[in-house]
């Protein structure tokens, strides 16, 4: 006799690699789940080898990485949970509003369609991918100081070095340009169905000194399920960034998505 436990699958952003996700799968396996953590089309298995060999994902964007993930769900014998950050937050989003999830944890998501609602560090952490109009069709890479202020404003330059060291990978820029212009484009892939009744819960994270996304943009995006009576909850972390999933203080968010989703998506304990 086996036990069935529900599948999870990590969503990583950009500029970070899936296997930064092993940590929270260790803790969500220890709390009766099934990690999965796939990867965005393109991306070899390794930071080294992503870091190596970036071309193949130059030019991929919200829709194909999407599309990798709902291949993914397909395989499997139950509706999985999502957790996802930034872009994978937002991936996150539109899968489950596709009815393809059980729950989600979107943690600082990217700017959905409807989100209007200005943030000039967003901006300042964007600026160095989205001044150059022909980054839409490549992979690029952050810089050290870069990835100071768009991810690790809020911890020790030396923690800020190590995750830098640790993590950090060439990502393809359409989605950025994507995830920005999606106010401005009729039939946008940034768009989520955020009226969706039927869905499974959402919780909604976010860190309020985020650079990147900032706090204000998760209320915002919070606001656009106002319409929907499936569950949708927003928390946020005071003293947190945009590192906050692989930053030293990851293990209090992880704990956090167990406890809500304890309370909305038990883990699968029937045996078959």
């Amino acid at each position: 006799m086996t036990t069935r436990r529900t599948p999870v699958i990590f969503i990583h952003g950009m500029w970070l690699h899936s296997t930064s996700w092993q940590g929270w799968a260790d803790r969500f396996h220890d709390a009766g789940y099934e990690p999965l953590l796939p990867e965005w089309p393109g991306v070899p298995d390794t930071v080294t080898g992503a870091r190596r060999l970036p071309e193949p994902q130059g030019g991929v964007g919200l829709a194909d990485i999407a599309e990798a993930y709902t291949r993914v769900i397909r395989t499997l014998s139950a509706p999985p949970v999502l957790v996802g950050h930034c872009v994978g937050g937002f991936v996150a989003q539109h899968l489950l509003g596709e009815g393809l999830a059980s729950a989600a944890v979107a943690i600082a998501p990217g700017r959905i369609k409807g989100v209007k609602t200005p943030a000039p560090t967003q901006a300042k952490s964007a600026f160095a991918v989205l001044r150059d109009p022909g980054n839409i069709h490549r992979s690029v890479s952050l810089s050290r100081e870069q990835f100071r202020y768009a991810f690790a404003n809020a911890v020790s330059e030396a923690d800020a070095e190590a995750l830098f060291d640790a993590w950090t990978i060439p990502s393809p820029a359409r989605p950025l340009f994507q995830l920005a212009l999606g106010n401005f484009t009729p039939h946008s892939p940034a768009r989520v169905n955020t009226d969706n009744a039927s869905r499974g819960p959402l919780l909604l994270m976010s860190g309020r000194l985020d650079h990147t996304i900032p706090d204000v943009l998760t209320r915002s995006t919070y606001k656009q399920y106002r319409h929907s009576p499936a569950v949708t909850e927003y928390q946020c972390f005071e003293d947190r960034g945009h590192s906050l999933v692989v930053d030293p203080g990851w293990p209090e968010l992880a704990t956090a998505s167990l406890t809500w989703l304890g309370t909305h998506a038990r883990p699968l304990a029937s045996a078959r």
